[in-house]
């Protein structure tokens, strides 16, 4: 029995019913299930982002530019944005963004932040600041478009950059224009400054003569301000001593006013009691003139009543003798009486004049009490006066003394004003002398600014923006590939079609028994019982392949730069799948069909199908250097997308070695299957 004849039966046995027949062409369509599907889904996903739900929100107030451009960045970003449909952008609110985000009807938000604009003019105005867009995502609403958005910001702010720099670089050439006519004023300038100069050289050497005058004057002043100094300091200590006279003027007229308080009363009563004396010396005066007039006529009738005292006496009997003693005693009286009436008549002589006198002083003491109110006040005033008088002289005094001190100041500071005019003299012909060689400096200067005028670009307005265009955007990508995927799902294809190949492969060890019990019963060859085992599933396999090719090349659109070479490489990697399969599940059975799954997960990581398998981490770079999958892949995206085919002999030699490897396994699995042991009537494990 050949092994061709082992591959046939086992054909026919999977043949035999309508079940089986089903069941085979289910494993035949697996793998083009799971290709053809995942590659439609996927071929190209970024078609599709403009049905992609997306918020634009633009909070940019805009900002005014040096020339008085309006800048307003933030509406020609959000009207480019839904113009793209790159995704399908919605312009909202903030808030009608966040909720949506929030809750799924905006898978995310861009938000234009207030300051956009004024952030991107900033470096014109020497403050520079990084202008930033705010990507507000929910990786509850997917994780991918999260990514993509990310993607699409960085080419918003790339496409943002370069206009940025087409303004900035349209104001630079504006500013030459600017530099050039400013240059001409400047060289108009610079001619005026040297005719300036001629003329200033001239004022400086009347400024040197000036200020040789200017010198003699203020020595002159710093010696008037040194006698003013010492005037002053006189005048200081004289108000000084001024004001502490009027200090003690002050003090006594004080003490004068405080003792002359009650002199007005006092003057008062004395008054009044100098006319109640001379009232009193009036009637005593009065009294003293009736005394003696009373005094004249006793005096008067004494001396006539003697004679008639005579007669009485003689007519009472008296002799002339007795008569003579009488009037020799009335004699001796009448000489103290009339003594007496002598000095009453003096007394009151007397008392007319002490009456004269006292009414006198009664008239003195009215005028005394009279002055000695406007006294009492003028000396209140005088007391006031002096005690304003020593106040102003205290501030007099002060005044003095800021005075001796700003003169003593004025003297110090004329002194440094000599100084400094004395400098200013020796300035003034450096001045000179160095405005001759301004002069010159001035003159080189017109003829260097005239020369560099005509070096300054002076662009004209579609000159600068087609400039600006150019240095707004220098560099210009022009993309060449030596091998390109059309789309995302080609991208993916080789990987996915490798996976495919192996689950295709996987899944007919479901119904394909890899050792067939009859080779083993007639003891075939062990390599004719593996080879038989294995032709059925590999031709499975390379119909699988077939199939597969037929639906994402033809089906799904995804074209191959090698169609024939590509079936015939997809027909080879299945048959080398196919065998690693057959090998695992001849020598290990049911766990060695476990163990296809691991290897198929091992290769999902490190096969690099997806990103480049250098990005792995590196425990996973022996695998994809080891496992088949890595060289399925490798041949397949040469032969899809084109490029050298130097490396596929590579591809096919591991691939071969896989299946001879694989071959050897199964051939030995063979040699010991002939032998039964109670395992293997009784497995622990049956898939």
């Amino acid at each position: 029995m050949t092994a061709v004849r082992l591959a046939l039966t086992e054909l026919r046995r999977l043949t035999a019913g309508r079940l089986p027949r089903a069941a085979l062409a289910a494993m035949l369509l697996v793998p083009t299930l799971y290709g053809g599907l995942y590659l439609y889904a996927n071929k190209d996903p970024y078609g599709g982002l403009a049905r992609v739900p997306a918020a634009v929100v633009v909070e940019d107030a805009g900002t005014t530019l040096a020339n008085g451009e309006r800048l307003a960045v933030g509406d020609r970003v959000a009207d480019e944005l839904v113009r793209s449909h790159s995704f399908d952008w919605h312009r909202v609110g903030p808030a009608q963004a966040h909720d949506g985000v929030s809750d799924g009807r905006y898978d995310f938000a861009l938000v234009v932040p207030a300051d956009f604009s004024a952030a991107l003019a900033s470096s014109a105005e020497f403050t520079p600041r990084q202008a930033e867009l705010r990507l507000e995502t929910n990786d509850a609403n997917g994780y991918l478009a999260r990514t993509i958005a990310n993607q699409v910001v960085a080419q918003v702010t790339k496409s943002v950059a370069a206009e940025v720099s087409s303004t900035a670089a349209n104001q630079l050439l504006t500013g030459f224009t600017t530099i050039h006519g400013k240059v001409k004023d400047a060289a108009d300038g610079a001619g005026t400054l040297a005719d300036g100069l001629a003329q200033a050289d001239t004022g400086a050497h009347r400024l040197a003569d000036g200020a040789g005058a200017l010198v003699a004057g203020e020595k002159k002043l710093v010696s008037g301000s040194d006698q003013l100094a010492q005037g002053a300091s006189k005048a200081a200590s004289g108000a000084d001593q001024l004001a502490s006279g009027a200090g003690d003027l002050h003090s006594g007229l004080q003490t004068l006013d405080q003792r002359t308080a009650t002199l007005p009363a006092d003057t008062r009563r004395l008054a009044d009691g100098a006319h109640q004396v001379a009232d009193g010396n009036a009637r005593v005066a009065a009294a003293g003139d009736q005394v003696a007039a009373a005094s004249t006529a006793f005096v008067a009738d004494v001396t006539t009543n003697q004679g008639a005292l005579a007669d009485r006496l003689r007519a009472a009997g008296f002799t002339d003798a007795q008569v003579q003693q009488v009037l020799d005693a009335a004699q001796q009286l009448s000489g103290p009486v009339t003594s007496a009436n002598g000095q009453v008549q003096t007394a009151s002589q007397q008392l007319d004049q002490l009456s004269a006198g006292a009414e006198q002083v009664a008239a003195g003491a009215d005028r005394l009490a009279a002055a000695a109110g406007p006294l009492h006040a003028g000396i209140a005033q005088a007391d006031s006066g002096s005690a304003r008088l020593a106040s102003g002289a205290q501030d007099l005094a002060a005044g003095n003394r800021a005075l001796a001190s700003g003169a003593s100041d004025l003297a110090s500071g004329q002194r440094t004003a000599l100084d400094g005019a004395t400098r200013l003299d020796s300035g003034a012909g450096d001045l000179a002398s160095g405005l001759d060689r301004l002069e010159q400096g001035a003159t080189q200067l017109r003829d260097g600014l005239e020369q560099g005028l005509r070096s300054i670009p002076d662009p004209s307005p579609e000159a600068r923006k087609a400039v600006a265009q150019t240095l707004g955007d220098p560099v210009g990508v022009q993309g060449t590939s030596l091998a390109s995927a059309s789309s995302y799902g080609a991208g993916l294809a080789p990987f996915f079609l490798s996976l495919a190949l192996w689950i295709g492969g996987y899944v007919l060890f479901l119904l394909v028994k890899p050792l067939s019990a009859r080779a083993l019963a007639a003891g075939q060859p062990s390599w004719r019982t593996a080879l038989g085992g294995w032709l059925a599933p590999a031709v499975l396999g390379v119909v699988q392949s077939v199939l597969v090719y037929a639906v994402v090349v033809r089906g799904v659109g995804i074209g191959a730069v090698h169609p024939f070479l590509l079936i015939a490489y997809m027909a080879a990697v299945s048959l080398t799948f196919v065998m690693v399969l057959h090998a695992l599940a001849a020598r290990l059975g049911a766990p060695g069909k476990f163990l296809g799954l691991v290897f198929m997960v091992l290769q999902l990581v490190s096969a690099g199908g997806t990103f480049p398998w250098q990005t792995l981490p590196g425990p996973l770079h022996p695998l994809h250097h080891v496992l088949p999958m890595s060289y399925a892949v490798d041949g397949i995206r040469r032969l899809m997308y084109g490029g050298s085919l130097d490396h596929l002999a590579v591809d096919l030699g591991v691939l071969a070695a896989y299946l001879v490897g694989g071959f050897l396994v199964s051939t030995v699995a063979a040699r010991r299957a002939g032998t039964w042991t109670a395992l293997r009537v009784k497995p622990e494990l049956a898939i």
